[in-house]
């Protein structure tokens, strides 16, 4: 594969993962009853259509918070901080949008301009610093609403997650060097 290829797979793929993420954050501002949903409630999808996250702001947390067995004092105190990080995260999640919508038009351009497409991408590696600073504030937050041993389950919740990641990554692996 050559090294244009290379850059244009993965470029693509940043895009549109960066894209749906950003739609993520894009949340339901008319106050969801559980903290822990996104827009359309739990699963994938929105019932707009749109990119709803599981989770809502608080990614994957959201879904592990839920077998954390919280209080009903910590689920309010929980969606307290996803209340107050809403317009900052909708905010973040709009700026990406816009970014990768100009790095594609730049890539997609007529005529190829490495300057511009090195710059659109330093713009979406910026936004997604931001979001990535704004999704770990987050989480800080919730970490403290935590009792010792929620975070204890928590943490080897996240633990458990990472290696399914990491298995289905070798599996993947495995059936492209067939």
């Amino acid at each position: 594969m050559t090294t244009m290829t290379r850059i244009g797979l993965g470029i693509s793929a940043t895009v549109i993962v960066i894209g749906l993420v950003a739609g993520a954050f894009a949340q339901n501002t008319t106050g969801a009853r559980d903290p822990f949903m996104g827009r359309g409630g739990p699963g994938w999808w929105g019932a707009s259509g749109r990119f709803g996250g599981r989770g809502g702001l608080l990614g994957v947390l959201g879904p592990m918070a839920r077998q954390l067995n919280l209080s009903d004092a910590q689920k309010e105190r929980v969606k307290s901080i996803e209340a107050s990080h809403r317009d900052e995260m909708k905010a973040l999640g709009d700026r990406a949008m816009a970014a990768n919508q100009a790095l594609q038009a730049a890539v997609t351009a007529e005529t190829f301009d490495e300057t511009t497409i090195r710059s659109r991408s330093t713009d979406v590696a910026a936004v997604e610093a931001d979001m990535a600073v704004a999704r770990a504030r987050i989480r800080t937050e919730v970490l403290q609403v935590l009792t010792p041993e929620q975070q204890a389950q928590l943490k080897q919740m996240e633990a458990q997650m990472q290696q399914r990641v990491a298995d289905r990554r070798q599996l993947w692996r495995k059936g492209k060097s067939r």
